[in-house]
Formats: structure tokens, sequence, C-alpha cells
């Protein structure tokens, strides 16, 4: 971790030098006057030549009603290549907002070896294509997991990790008996599927499960019904800090109120839960926060505003790609199988490494929702040795 850091404290001498290559794009320079007769004049680039570093493409929202997501992560990368030295890599923005695939091809048209997002998952399906036909692959801040794998590997949080180890962690305390309430939608039917399996996997079982449609008449009444089923330890609310927040007071009032109340990694993001009486003692999953929050002081006295939880995943990404740097030749393309070999990576977010499906396996921490904040009662491993 030590070496992924340095040379931040020489992040002010190299702030010029760096806050040049994760901006948008821009106006072509003014042109050179013209060539003497009978001298060809060279087809100007879209970009400059460059011998020395590696060419990345940054695909985000730079417009649209995801450019203030779009702008944080790039931002992150700006600070990630200050934090480095920003020797080794060239990182250009593309906005996908107007187009994903046609940001994809204009990046791979002037040299980029490998793509840095995109956000959304639509947007990597529509990405996918163009990079594996020039074998460019694709570190997505995307959590579905179903646009994983053939050149495609996600960055983002997925929540059946984070499922996995909760469970896990309550099942160490003494539960085995586990119930759940999940929205209806695709994420609720990911998380019903991972509650499931991993109660399994951990020697218990799932006695209930309801569905909601977010409406508070539809919460009440799932509440209800899980109450009068009784007979459980833990129960995982799969949802926002904001429906939680609903859902325990009102489990709190039913047949069930000593039942343990997990979380995902959704709770991570609302620090507003800890002001819930009915939260307090929660336990929930999620990346270790530790080097997130100097991320974000250094973010904010950097651009003067706070930066979004996932600019985690763009500053992790740029220090990926400098670390394969030191053993892959400018111009040849991107070393893929250093991805998935050896033993992963570490950054803001700790340790992570790729599995053979393209998926950022990570170390992830309990977290107990106190009165005075998140209270980590399982630390993250630092490895995946331990």
């Amino acid at each position: 971790m030590r070496t992924l850091w340095r040379g931040i404290s020489a992040a002010c001498a190299l702030f010029l030098a760096a806050c040049s290559t994760v901006v948008p794009r821009t106006a072509p320079p003014v042109p050179p006057p013209p060539p003497p007769p009978g001298v060809t004049a060279p087809v100007p680039q879209a970009l400059p030549q460059d011998q020395s570093r590696h060419r990345i493409a940054m695909l985000v929202p730079m417009s649209g009603p995801n450019a203030a997501v779009g702008r944080s992560l790039a931002n992150a990368a700006n600070l990630a290549l200050l934090d480095t030295g920003g020797k080794t890599l060239r990182i250009t923005t593309y906005d996908t907002a107007p187009g994903a695939a046609a940001a994809a091809s204009r990046a791979v048209a002037e040299g980029n070896r490998l793509f840095l997002g995109p956000l959304l998952a639509d947007d990597v399906r529509a990405v996918a294509p163009v990079a594996r036909a020039a074998r460019v692959p694709v570190l997505s801040f995307s959590n579905d997991t179903e646009v994983a794998g053939n050149g495609v590997f996600l960055l983002g949080f997925t929540p059946g990790q984070s499922i996995d180890r909760v469970v896990r962690y309550a099942k160490s305390r003494g539960a085995t008996r586990f119930a759940g309430l999940v929205p209806t939608g695709l994420y609720g039917q990911r998380a019903a599927k991972a509650l499931i399996q991993a109660a399994e996997d951990a020697g218990g079982s799932v006695v209930s499960l309801q569905n909601y449609d977010r409406s508070p008449q539809a919460l009440n009444a799932a509440v209800q019904k899980l109450g009068r089923e009784q007979g459980f330890d833990a129960i995982l609310v799969a949802d926002a800090g904001r429906i939680a927040m609903q859902a325990a007071a009102l489990i709190k009032k039913s047949g069930s109120p000593n039942a343990q109340l997990l979380g995902t990694e959704l709770w991570n993001t609302e620090p507003s839960l800890t002001a819930s009486a009915a939260m307090r003692g929660a336990w929930f999953a999620s990346v270790p926060d530790t080097m997130y929050r100097q991320l974000s002081q250094k973010y904010r006295a950097r651009f003067g505003t706070g930066a979004y939880r996932l600019s985690s995943l763009a500053y992790d990404s740029v220090l990926l790609a400098t670390r394969i740097a030191a053993d892959w030749k400018v111009g040849d393309p991107f070393p893929i199988r250093r991805l998935t070999g050896g033993d992963g990576f570490s950054g803001v977010d700790g340790a992570f490494r790729f599995g053979s499906d393209g998926i950022a396996e990570r170390a992830l921490a309990v977290h107990q929702v106190d009165a005075g904040g998140f209270t980590v009662v399982s630390p993250a491993p630092r490895n995946f040795a331990e």
C-alpha cells in the first residue's frame, strides 16, 4: 500500500503537469505556420504523439444527468496521477453521454490501449464490442455483473459480495435463520438470490423472504408478513439507507424486535443512518473507508467540492494501470493477463482481485451503525492470503 501513495508529498510541484492529462476534450491548438514550398505538411493528429507514456481513455459522462458523477470520476483520476507522478500514463477523457460507442471508437482511433469506465451498464454493452475488436480491455465502474467477462472487468461494488460477507459474520455470531426484505426489480432479485446462496454456504437457511415496491404501504405490509413468520435470528434489508430506516422502525414494532438487522454496501453512503435509533447495532459489509476519507479530504481541498463515493474506483483504476505500466512497453497492447494473475491489487478501497469472470473480488469490512458513526466490528483482510 505504501508504494501506491509514494509521491504525494510532491503533488503540488506536479500540479500543472498532471492536470493537463485528465480533462474533457478542448479546442485544437493553433496550427503551425505553413511548410516551405515543396514540403508536404504532416497530417495533424487529434492527440500529440507520445513516446514515453501509455495512452489511456477515461470513458465517463461529462454532460447530461450523470455529468456530476462523471466529473468526480475524472477528477479522482487526476488526483491519482498527481500522487503517482503522472510520468507513465496519459489519460484523455471522452464524454459517453452523446454516445458511448462513438466515444469508444474515437478513443481507439486516437491510440488508447486501455479504457477506464464506462459508468453505466448500458454504456458498457455499447463499448464492449468496439473494445474487443481493438484488443482494448475495459475497466468499468459498473456493478452490473451481467456485463462482465470477455474483456470487460468490473470495479464496481457488487451487492452479492456484501451480502455474503455480512451473512457469514452474522453466522459467526450465532445467527442461523435468516429473513430478507428486498425491493422489486433487478437489484432486489439479485439480492434475494445472494441471500439464499450466502445463508446456505454459511450453514444457515432463509426462512422468509418478502418483496415490496418501495411505497410505505407495501413496505409496512412486507414487514407485517415477516412479523407473522417470526423464528429468524437476522433480517437483511437490501435497500438504500432511507428505506432501511423506515423498515427498521417498523421491524422494531413488529413481532421480531430482537432480530439482528443486516444491510448491503448501499448503506456505506448514508451517514444519516446514525441518527436513527432503530438502526443502532445494525451490521453491513462494505469496503474499508479509512483511506477513502483521506482521498475525500484531498479532493475537496483540490476541487472545492465533495467527491462522489464512486470516485475511489477511478482513483484505484489509475493506481492499477500505473503498477502494470512498469512492465508494459509503450505502444504495445495492454497486457490483459496481468489483471487476473498474481495476488491482486491494493488501493483506496482496500485489496481486490479479478476472477476469471471479470468481477472484482474485494476484501470487505463489517461495519456497525452506532450513534457516533460507523464502527468496524470485523476488519477487512489486508490481502487474500489472510
